[in-house]
């Protein structure tokens, strides 16, 4: 992750208060397809382990992170415990703890 910003920590459960926009973070292909592959590890993790995970993504606003399990990987968004969603095209990294 490319980044100056400093990056804000967030728990989980205000996720769902944040506004993200419809443009992707990443820049190239290769970066958005280890992303997907990362995020499809973490979810076989986060259920069969409840190992939990960093992710760093940004919203309307910030740079945030967050630690979390994330129990479901779509084409579009990760779904994380507690039922909150970050759109995929708005993460920088899953970093596995």
């Amino acid at each position: 992750m490319e980044t100056t910003r400093k990056v804000i920590i967030v728990d989980k459960e205000t996720i769902a208060e944040l506004s993200f926009p419809a443009i992707e973070v990443l820049i190239t292909i290769e970066e958005i397809t280890q992303r997907k592959l990362d995020a499809e590890r973490a979810t076989l993790l986060g259920n069969n382990e409840h190992s939990k995970v960093k992710i760093t993504f940004e919203d309307s606003m910030n740079v945030k992170q967050t630690e979390t399990t994330i129990w479901g990987t779509t084409d579009k968004r990760i779904i994380l415990k507690g039922g909150m969603v970050i759109p995929l095209h708005r993460i920088h990294e899953i970093k596995y703890l």
